[in-house]
């Protein structure tokens, strides 16, 4: 009996010691982080990981568990070979998402969970370096190898050389294996291990994640549901909604901006042009010159802000006036995204021409589904374009799309409603303009990539200005979501969320206008309405941000928590910590924030 508690008790170890490395990892990987940690909340992130270790060890365990129990009955090669197999394999998924997360930390800023499955045929591979690929690709190789050398070397063979036992025993193992359920469950409490054991920090995010086995984050974000719930429901259902429609009612008075009752719109969303690389908005200078001057030229909200932090989130939010969730995506679930508003639609009522222009695969992150479901009557992207122009991991660069928009304006019929996206400001940032910012940085090559796309967007309004349809086309500029870059904000903060939106065209009667007013990007599809005359009541997420009398406030979704902001309050919730890690303003102002989630949570629950 004691050969089988030995190999048992080998195995286990086995796990928790990948699990410990694979750690160590991860802090070296990103050492430009861990250098900024002390020595106690290295300790600290190591000891409270080792809870969910233990947790992700006794899974793993389960298998090996009970093929040592039916050992018992039967011995032979066939429970060892099956055994290996089993190692093996678990090894192989552990090593493989370990080392996919060292990257995707530094991209998104979360331990990996089930996201990057979305993203897996375009965005995974479109983004990567090909040398950091072969670094991972090393670091895979090396980790693995170890590993499997290690067990085979030490440990597979104790399996070969199991003695009889009497059945007895059968029951005992069996209960040692179910007793896996104490290090599963890590609790004797109604409430199941979850990722807040290990946040520890209070000021910073990165020894809280790095204390997480990403593992175990994984496969929880398997097998979650596609459901939200609130920590808690804060009000009644009806209170929540009273709450909200307070928020966002609007007035039937809306200053009017257009100079034509239907005029062209051209909505350009671009590619990750946070506020932090425009100037008007307090950021860089130099970086975008053309936006820069078009400010002046028309209307610009300088208080606005993204939804979320994806361009599937950004696009939904924009198109249907609906909030990104935390941990998942709507688009991802097309019963939901088919039962949402789309302010394609509402304009194809209103008698305009339709049409989405990309020029990436518009299947990536199933956003194909979301975007015919809005009701396009044309959609552009990238096998519309020539071959020898498509040229970029992503697709084609955005000179060669802004010229399809440009053609597709002048052919259109009369009022049109276009939707660019750009994607040249994407990583890998791989743009064809030779750079002006030295060094080969993910930072310089981000900012080499949004002068890029300002030199193209600068193109494209000075050659609309040549044509007859200028005098009556309102185009509106926005982003898709903010970045990480240039100055490597948390994922949290607010910064990252600040985007433009920038109204021009022949149809825009103000000129040189900042709108202070707080807003965000699902505001826009009642904003867009109110200046038609024709508001609708479907967009229940979105205001009029030119109402008379509109309540000033943005809401943002990071990966698992919301900031709620408005000229006198930044409250900022983060569901790991199940608290407020930040508040600023009044404990009233609290309720507008909790509403406002509670109602998104229940809402897409329903759809």
């Amino acid at each position: 009996m004691k050969e089988r508690l030995k190999l048992f008790g080998w195995i286990g170890l086995y796990w928790i010691v990948f699990f410990v490395f694979s750690r160590s990892i991860f802090l070296f990987y990103h050492f430009n982080q861990t250098s900024s940690l002390k020595l106690i909340d290295i300790l600290t992130l190591n000891f409270l990981g080792l809870r969910m270790d233990l947790a992700m060890a006794g899974y793993w365990l389960i298998l090996t568990g009970l093929l040592l129990t039916v050992s018992v009955f039967t011995l032979g090669k066939a429970l060892y070979y099956i055994n290996n197999t089993i190692i093996t394999i678990l090894l192989l998924i552990s090593a493989a998402i370990v080392v996919a997360d060292l990257e995707l930390y530094k991209q998104w800023g979360f331990r990996m969970d089930t996201t990057p499955l979305m993203y897996a045929r375009g965005e995974g591979i479109a983004s990567a370096n090909p040398y950091i690929l072969l670094l991972l690709i090393f670091i895979f190789s090396v980790l693995f190898c170890l590993f499997i050398w290690f067990y085979y070397a030490r440990i597979a063979k104790l399996f070969l050389h199991l003695p009889r036992a009497s059945h007895f025993w059968a029951i005992i193992l069996f209960l040692i294996t179910a007793s896996l359920f104490v290090p599963i469950r890590s609790s004797f409490t109604v409430a199941p291990l979850n990722t807040g054991v290990v946040y520890f920090h209070k000021t910073k995010v990165f020894p809280n994640h790095a204390g997480i086995n990403v593992v175990w984050n994984f496969f929880l974000s398997v097998v979650s549901t596609k459901t939200h719930k609130y920590a808690k429901d804060f009000y009644s259902p009806i209170e929540a909604e009273t709450l909200l429609s307070e928020m966002t009612k609007s007035e039937p008075d809306s200053n009017s901006f257009l100079s034509t009752p239907k005029p062209n719109i051209i909505l350009i969303v671009l590619e990750s042009f946070t506020s932090k690389i425009i100037k008007p908005l307090g950021g860089l200078d130099n970086i975008t010159p053309n936006f820069n001057k078009l400010t002046h030229e028309g209307v610009l909200f300088d208080n606005f802000y993204a939804s979320g932090d994806r361009t599937d989130k950004g696009i939904v939010s924009i198109l249907s006036g609906y909030p990104a969730q935390p941990l998942t995506s709507i688009i991802k679930f097309p019963n939901k995204t088919e039962s949402l508003p789309f302010l394609p639609r509402v304009a194809n009522s209103l008698g305009y021409s339709t049409s989405f222009i990309y020029g990436g695969d518009i299947s990536f992150a199933n956003m194909e589904s979301y975007i015919i479901s809005a009701g396009f009557s044309h959609i552009t992207e990238d096998d519309d374009f020539d071959d020898s122009i498509n040229t970029s991991k992503w697709g084609v660069h955005d000179q060669f799309v802004f010229d399809r928009l440009l053609a597709e304006c002048d052919t259109a019929s009369n009022p049109f409603f276009k939707v660019m996206l750009s994607l040249s400001s994407h990583e890998p940032f791989d743009v064809p303009m030779k750079p002006i910012i030295t060094g080969n940085d993910d930072s310089s090559l981000f900012l080499n990539s949004c002068i890029y796309t300002d030199i193209c967007l600068g193109n494209f309004i000075s050659q609309a200005k040549q044509q007859s349809w200028w005098e009556n086309t309102w185009i509106i500029i926005t982003a898709d979501h903010g970045h990480r870059h240039p100055n490597q904000e948390e994922i949290k903060e607010k910064e990252r969320f600040k985007i433009p939106m920038l109204w021009l065209g022949g149809a825009i009667t103000k000129r040189d206008t900042v709108i202070r007013t707080f807003a965000g990007q699902t505001d826009i599809a009642n904003t867009v309405l109110a200046q038609l005359k024709n508001p609708v009541d479907k967009f229940k997420f979105s205001k009029n941000i030119l109402s008379k009398e509109v309540r000033p406030f943005a809401t943002y979704i990071f990966h698992n928590g919301y900031g709620y902001i408005d000229p006198n309050t930044e409250n900022i919730y983060d569901f790991d910590f199940k608290k407020y890690i930040k508040q600023e303003g009044k404990d009233d102002d609290l309720k507008w924030g909790k509403a406002y989630m509670q109602v998104l949570f229940t809402d897409y629950n329903k759809r």
